[in-house]
């Protein structure tokens, strides 16, 4: 499994930002697709996780509403749309992969691809 996170970058309060992890693996059968992110001194934190399928989504609390988690198929690429950012979404944003059930636990997830930097400033 390889994946390939990018899209970050530095916005302001309320603005809008699209991540997009590029997934290489063997198999998307029952391939559970997730987003994650790191705040400097904070633990790895669950954002927004779906199967591949379409068929289940999660999402934290904080961020229902204003993230939209989704995957293009034919471009073998999981989004994560953010709008109506806040300062409290800066973070390293990850992508993570497994197989199985969608899970919120970050140590459930066994692939990850590079973070990309959400910065967004008041």
């Amino acid at each position: 499994v390889q994946l390939q996170a990018s899209g970050g970058g530095l916005v302001q309060t309320g603005d809008s930002l699209r991540l997009s992890c590029a997934a290489s693996v063997r198999t998307y059968g029952g391939l559970v697709m997730g987003w994650f992110r790191q705040a400097p001194g904070k633990e790895r934190e669950f954002v927004a996780a779906m199967a591949w399928s379409g068929t289940n989504t999660s999402y934290r609390d904080s961020v229902k509403g204003r993230f939209t988690i989704s995957r293009d198929t034919a471009k073998n690429t999981v989004y994560l749309q953010m709008n109506s950012l806040k300062p409290e979404d800066t973070a390293v944003y990850y992508c993570g992969a497994r197989y199985g059930r969608v899970l919120q636990y970050t140590r459930y997830y066994s692939h990850w691809g590079q973070g990309t930097q959400v910065t967004v400033s008041s």
